[in-house]
């Protein structure tokens, strides 16, 4: 069904065919579509415009899509929802592309309606944040009213879908959330594959955990996660 309003969203692709085939169908179903067919300029416009979601390529002309999510979110410090495009499909390119701050990730080729129903839910997310609160596990602590990560006193640079799991398992601790509850409060009913969750884990353990000596993001094995203070466990 067309959005409830106008979502702007910004095409960075530099294959013809694709880009001309993403912007007819998405402009048909109700969205704003600007696009960029090499990386400077798709950053030029991310940077100075704002946009509802980005559909990123990873293999570019003049800047690859690594680099351009990776200067949108530590250089420019936008959070604009970001979905890369890739004909790339391995754990090791997943975990690249998210570890810069990509939101989620469609191998190519893709089915142009999953492409829009994931385009949507990042839209939805975004917009809806999870309500605004302080949690605190041992010393680190998550603001999400100023999106603000800590721990032991040390600001953490997180990506935004980072920042909605573990807002996910703080909200829960000491409760152990299942795989599939995480994935549908972070991702709603258009999950990712199997691999993306993993992925972002991944990145997660190496901002929160890797650089302090007590680890709290927890692996339970046919459980789920969840994030503890190992101090304060019976």
């Amino acid at each position: 069904m067309p959005v409830e309003s106008t979502s702007m969203v910004l095409l960075i692709e530099d294959n013809n065919d694709i880009a001309e085939m993403v912007t007819a169908y998405l402009e048909n179903r109700g969205f704003e579509v600007d696009y960029a067919a090499d990386g400077v300029t798709g950053l030029h416009l991310a940077v100075s415009n704002s946009y509802d979601a980005i559909i990123l390529d990873l293999m570019l002309p003049g800047m690859d899509g690594i680099a351009v999510c990776h200067k949108l979110r530590t250089e420019a410090c936008r959070d604009t929802p970001v979905i890369m495009l890739t004909a790339r499909d391995t754990l090791d390119d997943k975990i690249t592309g998210l570890e810069t701050g990509a939101d989620d990730y469609l191998i190519k080729p893709f089915d142009i309606q999953e492409l829009e129903a994931r385009v949507r839910s990042l839209i939805r997310r975004h917009k809806g944040d999870i309500a605004k609160d302080i949690f605190t596990i041992a010393d680190l602590s998550v603001d999400t009213a100023t999106l603000s990560v800590k721990r032991a006193g040390k600001e953490l640079n997180m990506t935004p879908t980072g920042l909605k799991i573990l807002t996910v398992l703080m909200r829960a601790s000491p409760t152990v959330v299942s795989r599939r509850e995480v994935e549908r409060l972070v991702w709603g009913d258009i999950l990712p594959d199997s691999d993306t969750l993993r992925s972002h884990l991944y990145n997660l353990r190496k901002v929160i955990d890797k650089p302090f000596q007590k680890q709290l993001l927890q692996t339970i094995q046919g459980s789920g996660y969840k994030i503890v203070d190992p101090d304060e466990e019976t």
